[in-house]
């Protein structure tokens, strides 16, 4: 039986979180940008802070699994 919580939820945020895809924190000029596909050093920081944040809660303070036979 495997868990494959943790690997969906993972996939999930890693792709809508990747800077520039959908938005960007903080942008060029302005503290939010979308869709501009460009990124920096500063916003990969702040994603994978995010990123960290987001999935300490789900798969630590919640405990999302989901079980296959």
């Amino acid at each position: 039986m495997a868990d494959w919580g943790p690997v969906l939820i993972a996939v999930i945020l890693f792709v809508l979180l990747s800077p520039g895809l959908l938005f960007q924190l903080p942008g060029r000029g302005r503290v939010v940008e979308f869709g501009n596909m460009h990124t920096s050093g500063l916003a990969i920081l702040v994603h994978t802070i995010i990123y960290f944040g987001i999935i300490t809660i789900l798969l630590i303070a919640i405990g999302i699994h989901i079980h296959t036979d």
